[in-house]
């Protein structure tokens, strides 16, 4: 994007790489509107004489770019989400009661709920197997994380990765989260029953800022109960009304490493080219 002649920033989120100054110990400081502030905050830092700016987001990014355009779509010229499509507040319960009912309780997302256990299991199988093994799951479908029993495999057996990620990227995330720890990250899913009920005043309303989607047919997320219906049978669009293109990257496992970025860089290109 910066060859195009764009200013391409990829900020670290609170809690994470090499942020600072985040309340770890409090998980109630990860709320939807706490994160909202801080790019707004970094907007006006590095681009004060911007009104609106392009935004690019990827799963809990594109969480966050959607609540960005829902509290203040002045900020935003248009969004392009990958991997997760909107998901309007339920009036009656939160995003965890819903996992939880659909899921049980050794959903990941549930996991993650009691301070400090999932970063006990994580430090006992080893921050870079852990990293391994999440860059590189690949099973459409809900992600179950038994205690005691990690990915239902033996931490002694090699992960080996694809040809899209090398030991060095592995390094680096390696890197990054033996200096901060798991427990910012995990600190968003802590915090969202609390945005559940900050974002009440939100519930029923819709984002209008010109959307484009894009996601992978072996996505997580795609698989979900109901996300399909959702996507491509109108609820989208109703609660998403400037959404022009939803992209269904289908038997993605047949590009070459090289081709993917292309494929996705040029998504980006060509949506924003229009604004």
């Amino acid at each position: 994007m910066a060859s195009h002649g764009y200013r391409a920033v990829a900020p670290d989120l609170r809690g994470y790489g090499d942020t600072t100054g985040a309340p770890l110990e409090d998980s109630s400081k990860f709320t939807v509107l706490h994160v909202v502030g801080d790019i707004i905050a970094l907007l006006q830092a590095i681009a004060p004489d911007e009104d609106k700016v392009f935004v690019v987001a990827h799963d809990w990014g594109a969480l966050i770019a959607w609540h960005l355009c829902l509290f203040r779509p002045d900020k935003v010229k248009a969004l392009l989400s990958l991997s997760v499509a909107y998901s309007p507040r339920h009036p009656s319960q939160s995003t965890i009661d819903r996992v939880r009912s659909a899921y049980g309780d050794d959903y990941y997302m549930c996991r993650f709920q009691a301070h400090g256990e999932i970063e006990a299991e994580i430090s006992e199988m080893g921050v870079k197997y852990f990293m391994k093994k999440i860059l590189t799951y690949r099973t459409p479908g809900p992600l179950f994380f038994p205690k005691g029993k990690g990915f239902g495999d033996s931490c002694g057996d090699p992960v080996v990765l694809p040809s899209w990620l090398t030991e060095e990227d592995v390094d680096y995330y390696v890197s990054k989260f033996e200096k901060t720890g798991f427990t910012g990250g995990v600190n968003y899913y802590r915090a969202l029953k609390l945005s559940w009920e900050l974002t009440a005043p939100w519930t029923g309303a819709q984002i209008k800022v010109p959307t484009k989607f894009v996601i992978g047919d072996l996505d997580l997320t795609y698989h979900m109960p109901r996300v399909q219906d959702y996507i491509h049978k109108g609820g989208f669009k109703r609660d998403v009304p400037l959404l022009e293109d939803v992209v269904v990257i289908k038997d993605a496992a047949h590009f070459i490493n090289q081709e993917i970025p292309d494929v996705i860089n040029k998504h980006i290109y060509d949506f924003f080219q229009q604004y």
